[in-house]
């Protein structure tokens, strides 16, 4: 999938018209665009667990599990259920898988890059420059 991306403007624009689903394309979309190896709605099982990430995206032997959050308004502002659901995920990750981890969560709302519980929380408008001051 192509993403007509030139300008700030537009990835703002189409983050907020795209259906969750390609919300998450554009989310693997620049993080591909940046070198990383990048999976979609990836199912991970341990025993009778199985949790599923949205993106998994790999570079230089660190893997950053991915959830994406399309919220409006009100939903951004009690992120602490979410990030303390997708920090479960990712432990049982890393019992499957031993890799380097990253938990992160990429959401639509521009409240600013934050933690909580141990996630980072970037918004979208902010991945591709948050990618990479972090590497």
């Amino acid at each position: 999938m192509q993403f007509p991306i030139n300008s700030v403007q537009d990835l703002d624009k189409i983050s907020s018209a795209v259906k969750w689903q390609y919300f998450e394309k554009l989310v693997a979309f620049i993080f591909e665009q940046n070198g990383f190896m990048t999976a979609e709605n990836i199912i991970v099982k341990d025993g009778l667990q199985k949790r599923q990430f949205d993106v998994i995206a790999k570079r230089y032997g660190t893997t950053y599990l991915v959830e994406c959050k399309k919220w409006k308004g009100k939903q951004r502002m009690n992120v602490g259920p979410a990030a303390r659901k997708h920090l479960e995920r990712c432990g049982l990750y890393a019992q499957v898988h031993q890799e380097k981890i990253v938990p992160l969560i990429v959401t639509l709302i521009d409240d600013g890059i934050e933690t909580a519980d141990g996630i980072i929380i970037v918004p979208i408008i902010k991945l591709n420059a948050w990618i990479n001051e972090e590497l």
